[in-house]
């Protein structure tokens, strides 16, 4: 019977196959968010089918009959490793070998070295592998990633599928195998003293699953493990911190059994094989852009915001008995002409108001008088009245949006008085699906996707706390809600007679998550934004293929040996971190694991079209680079990992690459001949810094910011302003209508003597600027306010630079980071370089932000020089750009 897991388990999608022609979400997006390419989004859907094995025919890469399996997992604190023989025949795995190494915290350093270690105790080649699995977790936030990423990079590499197994799953296989019958519970460690309980019966067949994944605080799992009758058996590496506490419950296994084995690997993919969601031969069920880890909860940031936003207000009653439903969507795009609220098109399709767009947000507690009068005017008897509204929305298994329509782009926030509440859902999360409560959109504007964009978020979020499908009742003469949940790809399974309190039936509609539309991991692609046009075909002598993953753009490229751009491909998560002010690392490193394999398969198709090559293939490249500092480590790990998986499954050599030594070579994309010494100004969200450069991968750092950043510093007085993020094009943007004299703001460090900087005391200034303008009841002139907070940053980056360029002689200076896009800065530097008479250089508008295009120029000279990593090496956080490497 084998291992029962969750529908969708194996593999929940990371691409959106479009189950519908229609239906792209209708609003206009920031540039960061635009798609460059339409076709991008069609190569990686080809990419999530069939005929992707067709594709890799035509190349001379056919579907061959390999015999082999490698599967790996890293969730917790030890690296598993098997391989196994795939009896076609029989669909059984035999295992060849299985490894088990403690990792201390160095699964990213000792992955790679024990998976050629078990390949060679089982006496088998990378090349004679047929398909790759790995365990999803869950576990360890960072193995998990570590593992995925790799699995990702190998499977890419090899062009083989990749599938996902249960870390827990392939610890009750262990039992199993070890002859444990009946009731088997695997407590895996979930850190902040909770666990990820599951419990199994086992039987003379496997493992039966008993529950879908989710966490619980440790002292409550107690009362959890205690609702069992029946004599059960415990095992996990939680019970390296809370055996004591859970001995009571049932026999503990021996503390060589806690972990996952290679073996336990093997079997749980077996066991797919018989239930249908592993075939080592079907490359749509093991497409490697799909596989997710296993997520239980939401980011803490999302956490802490939903809780935030969710509370009620004292002397509100709490009501039970719910009842849910959903109104008429009429779902579809409208058209762009504008015209008034309320008004239809020749096609009966509502368009929004010139100038207005709709934001998608949270729903907020202070909000729930506008739902219920939306509630009252499209639900009828099945409306739900406030308080009804305010029960539902702090409980931890919900997540509620809400569609708002606004006309100030800038701002990140919706305020009451100038946002429309236009739209609203609620979702209930239990036992591995989605439940929807409430979906509904204003009359007003409808078929605008509004509804269909709602419900994305809140798959988005079920996803995220473990949820597979998704699954809701409509009434059963709501056929234009029918035709909707259909076009979603959700399926009518039955009649539920008398449901609604008019007595009608209601239809139960269930499914797959229907998951947003868009290239990769809910994000658009920038494509070859910053590559030259060129005439003729490039030179495919020499390939440098980078990844940059340090913030929150998961970035690839390829350069050729002359430095030329072959290919570019950015994926910006800015959409998801604008709410919160900032970047939030988990998230980043979430999105980084979801986006990695896609924008790198497009980065490979974008240069078979422009070597007019369409058989390139990784096993062509020279090297693979990656970015290993400095930057957030959930994110850097997620690129590196990446990075050395495709190296090691091509054979090529791995080159890392500090992250602002790419900024310094951004220049080049601008001015290729360019060349040291010089002085470069780096300036972004986490670096305000000058640097002497007196040979290429010679640096002195002559000084830096004691505190923030200057795009820290322009983020923070964004938020102080209500604007949105990030803040640099924001108060820039403010700045061109205000007067750069009109505050005094201080200029701190200007006369340091030193090339030191600070930031915090400008940003207090500011922020008690603006309190005593509230204080003394006057309104906020928030241009004067951005325009004289820019000019105070400005002033210092100046002074600075021009006693840098005086000082060391230098007759070049250059500028590196996202800050380095702001045109007054630009043009100060080019007024002083004019006075100075040293040439300026300035890197293209787009390559100022992070990107893969400069990482690979670093990379192509340290390929040159061979500066190669080995396949232990790790991340960091912080690293000196003074230190060779």
């Amino acid at each position: 019977m084998g291992c029962e897991v969750p529908r969708g388990d194996s593999c929940p999608s990371a691409v959106d196959l479009d189950h519908h022609a229609r239906g792209q979400r209708a609003f206009d997006r920031s540039a960061h968010g635009k798609r460059r390419d339409a076709s991008a989004h069609r190569r990686l859907v080809r990419a999530h089918s069939s005929s992707q094995a067709h594709r890799v025919k035509r190349e001379g890469y056919a579907v061959s009959q390999k015999n082999y399996i490698l599967a790996f997992d890293t969730a917790n604190e030890i690296i598993a490793v098997g391989v196994g023989k795939l009896e076609r025949e029989t669909a059984t795995i035999k295992v060849l070998a299985s490894c088990e190494t403690p990792a201390f915290r160095a699964s990213n350093t000792k992955l790679i070295a024990k998976i050629d270690a078990a390949l060679e105790d089982a006496g088998v080649a990378k090349s004679e592998l047929a398909c790759v699995a790995c365990g999803r977790g869950p576990g360890s936030f960072t193995g998990v990633r570590i593992c995925t990423a790799t699995a990702k990079g190998i499977a890419l590499g090899l062009d083989l599928p990749l599938f996902g197994v249960s870390t827990l799953d392939a610890q009750a296989w262990d039992q199993w195998a070890k002859g444990a019958r009946g009731e088997v519970v695997v407590l895996g460690d979930a850190m902040r003293k909770e666990v990820y309980p599951v419990r199994y019966v086992l039987n003379d067949e496997g493992p039966v699953r008993q529950n879908a994944d989710f966490v619980i605080k440790a002292e409550a799992a107690k009362k959890w493990l205690a609702a069992s009758a029946e004599r059960q058996t415990i095992t996990g590496d939680a019970l390296g911190k809370f055996a004591e506490l859970f001995a009571p419950f049932g026999a503990l296994a021996p503390e060589s059994d806690w972990h996952p084995t290679g073996a336990g690997l093997l079997r749980c993919v077996e066991a797919a094989w018989r239930d249908g969601t592993f075939d080592p031969n079907d490359r749509a069920l093991g497409n490697p852009l799909a596989l997710l880890p296993v997520y239980t909860r939401l980011s803490d940031a999302e956490e802490h915001e939903r809780v935030k936003l969710a509370k009620m207000p004292e002397g509100t009653e709490r009501v039970q008995e719910l009842r849910v439903g959903v109104t008429d969507p009429k779902e579809g795009c409208y058209a762009s002409s504008p015209v008034e609220p309320g008004r239809e098109d020749d096609k009966g399709s509502s368009v929004l108001p010139a100038g207005f767009e709709v934001r998608f947000v949270p729903l907020d507690a202070s909000w729930v008088g506008e739902v219920e009068a939306l509630e009252a005017r499209v639900m009828g008897s099945d409306a739900w009245n406030a308080a009804q509204i305010i029960d539902d929305l702090p409980r931890s298994d919900r997540t509620w949006w809400a569609a708002f329509l606004t006309s100030d782009a800038a701002k990140r926030t919706v305020e009451h008085g100038s946002d429309t509440l236009i739209g609203y859902a609620g979702g209930w999360i239990v036992d591995g699906g989605v439940q929807i409560l409430k979906v509904a959109t204003d009359p007003r504007y409808r078929r605008l996707g509004i509804a269909r964009s709602l419900i994305e978020q809140i798959a988005l979020d079920a996803r995220d706390l473990g949820a597979h499908e998704m699954s809701l009742e409509v009434r059963i003469t709501n056929t234009g809600a029918h035709r909707f949940y259909e076009e979603l790809g959700l399926k009518n399974i039955g009649v539920r007679p008398r449901y609604y309190s008019d007595r009608e039936d209601a239809v139960i509609y269930e499914g797959p998550l229907p998951l947003p539309h868009h290239d990769v991991a809910g994000m658009d692609l920038m494509i070859n934004d910053i590559a030259r046009a060129h005439e003729g075909v490039l030179s495919s002598e020499t390939l440098i293929f980078a990844i940059e993953t340090s913030c929150d753009e998961t970035a690839a490229a390829i350069i050729n040996g002359e430095g030329e751009i072959i290919a570019d491909v950015v994926a910006s998560q800015i959409d998801f971190h604008a709410r919160f002010g900032g970047v939030v690392p988990e998230i980043a490193s979430r999105k980084h694991i979801e986006a990695i394999a896609g924008v790198a398969f497009e980065c490979l198709e974008q240069a078979r079209e422009t070597l007019q090559n369409p058989n390139l293939t990784w096993k062509d490249l020279s090297a693979v680079a990656a970015t290993y500092a400095p930057g957030l480590v959930g994110a850097l790990v997620v690129g590196l990992a990446f990075a050395k998986g495709l190296a090691w499954s091509c054979d090529l050599p791995l080159v890392g690459v500090n992250h602002l030594e790419g900024h310094i070579y951004a220049n080049k994309l601008a001015c290729p001949e360019i060349e040291p010494p010089m002085v470069v100004s780096l300036v972004s969200g986490g670096h305000t810094m000058l640097v002497e450069v007196k040979d290429w991968g010679e640096y002195e750092t002559l000084g830096q910011t004691l505190d923030d950043a200057v795009g820290e510093a322009f983020d923070k007085v964004a938020k102080a302003l209500g604007l949105g993020y990030p803040g640099g094009p924001l108060i820039s943007k403010l700045a061109e209508k205000g007067d750069p004299r009109a505050i005094k703001f201080p200029r701190a460090m200007l006369h340091s003597g030193d090339y030191t900087f600070s930031l915090s005391g400008l940003k207090t200034a500011v922020l008690t600027y603006l309190q005593k303008e509230q204080q003394a009841d006057r309104e906020w002139n928030m241009p004067d306010i951005a325009a004289s907070f820019q000019q105070a940053v400005i002033d210092v980056q100046i002074a600075k630079a021009r006693t840098a360029l005086e000082q060391t002689g230098a007759r070049e200076f250059c500028l590196g980071g996202g800050v380095a896009a702001n045109p007054k800065l630009r043009e100060a530097y080019e007024a002083l370089c004019d006075e100075l008479g040293v040439r300026l250089t300035m890197p293209p508008l787009k390559a100022c932000t992070d990107n893969a295009s400069m990482i690979a120029l670093v990379a192509l000279e340290r390929y040159q020089a061979d500066k190669f990593f080995d396949f232990d090496c790790d991340v960091a956080a912080h690293v000196s750009l003074d230190d060779s490497y």
